[in-house]
């Protein structure tokens, strides 16, 4: 599973590539890890949106933060079924700015090989996500996302069983409409990517 990334790029870069009207001066980090705060683009209308939240889904109907291990991805084949996620897949998906992300092979605990998965020319690209607002018994608000995941393509076969949707830049849009909740229109896009993309 995608448990941590990189997103090492500028703002000036990221606001390029996903057109938003926001300036945020948020910093690139070698290393994103689940409970941290992730950069997200919300589609609202016709018009994306940048937005922080924390990466780690609680769903809407959760009664408390419970601590433990956080929901960092969503299976896209189960997405639509799952009570925590077929929500926000129909109503709040959300693209999620990355350059590469890490995954480990091999069984041995403590002798498995890293590897830093990064897209072409190390350039970015966007993991398709979903996002939630939550609000506590006592009134505090959480907004948080989750990555969605599918089977591996050949490449990423070699070293693991999943790999994390990716949303190409001639698909931001049409990712982002929220228009047919029932998903018709995204299904071709929660496939894996094409061997040469990485």
């Amino acid at each position: 599973m995608c448990n941590l990334y990189s997103f090492r790029k500028s703002p000036e870069e990221v606001r390029a590539l996903f057109d938003y009207p926001e300036q945020p001066n948020f910093p690139p980090r070698d290393v994103v890890a689940p409970g941290q705060p992730i950069a997200i683009v919300k589609g609202e209308k016709a018009n994306r949106h940048f937005a922080l939240v924390r990466w780690g889904f609680v769903p809407s109907w959760t009664k408390e933060m419970k601590p433990g291990k956080p929901l960092t991805n969503a299976r896209s084949e189960t997405v639509f079924e799952k009570p925590s996620f077929r929500h926000a897949i129909r109503r709040r998906r959300c693209l999620i700015p990355a350059d590469g992300f890490y995954e480990w092979k091999g069984d041995v605990p403590g002798r498995k090989q890293p590897f830093h998965i990064t897209g072409p020319d190390n350039g970015l690209f966007a993991f398709a996500g979903i996002w939630e607002h939550w609000t506590s018994p006592d009134g505090s608000e959480l907004e948080s996302a989750a990555i969605l995941t599918t089977e591996p393509n050949a490449m990423m076969a070699q070293i693991h069983t999943r790999m994390p949707v990716v949303i190409k830049p001639d698909d931001f849009t049409r990712w982002l409409d929220h228009s047919r909740p029932d998903g018709k229109q995204i299904a071709d896009l929660m496939r894996p990517v094409e061997d040469s993309f990485f």
